[in-house]
């Protein structure tokens, strides 16, 4: 072995560790809650405390859709998150152009395997939501279309997030629980717009008018408040304590937002914002887990 190749085989195995490393932190592991965690709570109100044949999906909803959702958004957003402080962090990475090629293999390569799969072995209802929650997150950055940059339809698209309760029982041939699918997508539109109040500065500046730029950080107060009241009355229909929780959660958040309705006070929140669905999606689901065994049923 000449030295050369002796130094790649000390190299390669680190760059490749330094590569998954990129991607995972490009994929934004904080927010996976979001995928597998609305794939975990599907499970259980199936009346199944795990069902292996959800197991693709939910392994789907790890590492590949998440690098799918926020690759693409990177890809498109090169330009707005190198002027925006927050990104390079836990809250979003800073890509550079030379990743850019990287990235569309990595989301390619670990998401067609899962698609081509799905599309063998599940039935209609279930493939036709996949195809919907790819289809919504890909273009909510990429062009023509671009959601992002398109005020209201942004935040509502992000209603996306609830197909994985649609999603897993059609996988499972068993009936969605539509109040808490359609809960779930009125809380996921609420927490988008509430979410970009911190980035009005930046986005309108970008050119870019999203529902925070275009009603400013009081109006999204508003517009998120009366979503997560929405959402509190469908999840009130599967369960008063989860819907209760909902609605204390989401009233400390707006009611701080419309004391100081600025961006400043978007980035202060954003900390609740994100464990908002930890502490909510671990109540229910603590919930739906002891009603499943000393019930046995959700």
């Amino acid at each position: 072995m000449t030295d050369g190749a002796e130094r790649m085989s000390r190299v390669a195995p680190s760059e490749r560790a330094a590569t998954v490393r990129r991607l995972v932190l490009i994929s934004r592991p904080v927010l996976w809650i979001n995928t597998v965690g609305s794939g975990l709570v599907a499970v259980w109100l199936t009346g199944a405390l795990f069902d292996l044949r959800a197991l693709p999906v939910i392994l789907w909803l790890t590492l590949p859709f998440n690098l799918l959702i926020y690759g693409v958004n990177d890809i498109y957003d090169q330009d707005t998150d190198a002027a925006n402080p927050r990104k390079g962090s836990i809250e979003g990475a800073k890509i550079e152009q030379s990743e850019v090629r990287l990235i569309a293999w990595a989301v390619a390569v670990t998401n067609v395997p899962f698609l081509v799969w799905f599309a063998v072995t599940l039935p209609p209802l279930a493939i036709a939501a996949i195809l919907l929650y790819v289809g919504v997150f890909v273009f909510y950055s990429a062009p023509p279309l671009r959601f992002k940059a398109r005020p209201f339809l942004d935040s509502l698209s992000n209603a996306a997030y609830a197909l994985p309760l649609v999603i897993v029982p059609a996988a499972l041939s068993v009936t969605p629980v539509w109040p808490a699918a359609l809960g779930l997508m009125a809380w996921s539109v609420a927490k988008h717009a509430f979410d970009a109040v911190q980035d009005i500065v930046e986005d309108r500046d970008a050119g870019i008018t999203t529902t925070a730029v275009r009603l400013g950080a009081r109006g999204t107060a508003l517009w998120s408040g009366a979503w997560w009241v929405v959402s509190t009355a469908l999840f009130a229909v599967v369960s008063v304590p989860v819907a209760a929780l909902n609605l204390l959660i989401a009233g400390v958040l707006v009611g701080r937002l419309l004391r100081d309705p600025s961006p400043e006070t978007g980035h202060r929140l954003y900390r609740l914002s994100v464990a908002f669905p930890y502490i909510a999606g671990s109540f229910a689901g603590v919930l739906l887990l002891v009603s499943i065994v000393l019930v046995g049923r959700p």
